[in-house]
């Protein structure tokens, strides 16, 4: 019995982009396609099978432990990065400042997606969410450069709109334009969610 449902939601692909060195800068280069492998997009610096862990999971790994990589692609929303270029001030965020791998228009409250969802290309290429990703400073210097007196507001502005990061499930290609339906877990949300939380 299918454990993941497709839905009748879809997503337009707005935005493709690779982060070639991390050490060098975050921003993103744009492309017209990518394509992913299992490691994700080939020549981004957050791809790989294995990645070092790093301060989101500090609470179960050391950190440099090597890892499964559930972090090989970044996602943001149109939608959300509105919202945060209006709480910045700014007319306009683009998805390069915050090294993203893809943008997308379409689906509501994108950032809160259940976890295990999935994206679907139409040639197959398949992505599965692992979790939000949360908000850092390390874009801020990226923004400021384009956004002078902007980029320290960037933290506190994407809390809760700074999208998603997403694993390879099955190799293919996305292009921009091209629609990514959402399937999602086909599972009612933990009882114990809530308590846990708190504990």
């Amino acid at each position: 019995m299918p454990a993941v449902k497709p839905t009748e939601l879809f997503a337009e692909v707005t935005w493709l982009g690779r982060v070639a060195d991390r050490d060098a800068a975050l921003a993103a280069e744009p492309l017209e396609a990518v394509e992913l492998d299992w490691g994700g997009i080939a020549g981004e610096a957050h791809g790989g099978v294995t990645r070092p862990s790093c301060s989101r999971v500090l609470d179960q790994h050391p950190r440099g432990t090597e890892i499964a990589n559930v972090r090989q692609v970044s996602i943001l929303s149109e939608e959300e990065l509105a919202e945060i270029a209006r709480e910045m001030g700014i007319a306009r965020l683009a998805p390069a400042l915050l090294g993203a791998s893809m943008a997308l228009r379409g689906l509501p409250d994108f950032t809160h997606l259940p976890p295990s969802s999935r994206l679907q290309a139409a040639s197959g290429a398949t992505l599965v969410i692992d979790m939000e990703n949360r908000p850092c400073q390390l874009p801020a210097k990226e923004i400021e450069a384009v956004h002078p007196g902007k980029g320290r507001a960037f933290k506190a502005a994407a809390k809760d709109r700074r999208g998603v990061t997403a694993w390879v499930e099955r190799p293919g290609a996305v292009r921009l334009g091209e629609q990514l339906r959402l399937h999602i877990p086909d599972q009612p949300v933990w009882a114990g969610l809530e308590a846990a939380r708190r504990g």
